[in-house]
């Protein structure tokens, strides 16, 4: 494999793992919004339900440390097949951190929307880009909210007589 062909592939796996952080990050009445106002969608015929499970979650101290187990957290994932998508039938995973069923169902239906070469475009525009300014937006006030309630500590040393 060429060092060009495996930059491709190292953009699209970026691709993929931004649109899975986008989709898993929007709220359920975004992703219903988008999908109703959809057109013709396309047969959805799920190839795993949605179902909810749990995963360990793990921390490192600083960022930086060794990892440690810090807890567990459900966790829902779906994997469903599109068909009537151009000529293909595409497939499309998503996984979202809670016990959200209906979220990831639509989530893993525009993963496999992104896949179809006909409509991926269409769901980067409309959805993927969309979403990840509201998040970025939202992010962004939540982080001026944390910045503005900082407090700086600082000790007085008492000098010795």
């Amino acid at each position: 494999m060429s060092a060009q062909e495996r930059t491709a592939d190292e953009r699209a796996v970026d691709e993929r793992r931004r649109a899975a952080r986008v989709l898993a990050g929007a709220s359920h009445a975004d992703l219903a919004a988008l999908w109703a106002a959809w057109g013709e969608p396309p047969e959805v015929a799920y190839l795993r339900g949605p179902e909810a499970g749990l995963v360990m979650v793990q921390g490192r101290i600083g960022g930086t440390g060794d990892r440690f187990n810090l807890g567990e957290a459900t966790v829902t994932r779906a994997t469903v097949m599109l068909h009537g998508v151009g000529t293909d039938e595409v497939s499309g995973t998503s996984y979202v951190l809670g016990s959200h069923p209906e979220h990831a169902g639509l989530a893993a239906v525009f993963d496999a929307l992104l896949s179809a070469p006909m409509q991926r475009e269409r769901v980067l525009a409309d959805v993927i880009e969309p979403l990840e300014r509201e998040q970025i937006k939202r992010d962004t006030a939540a982080n001026a909210d944390a910045r503005s309630t900082v407090v700086d500590f600082f000790t007085v040393a008492r000098e010795h007589e």
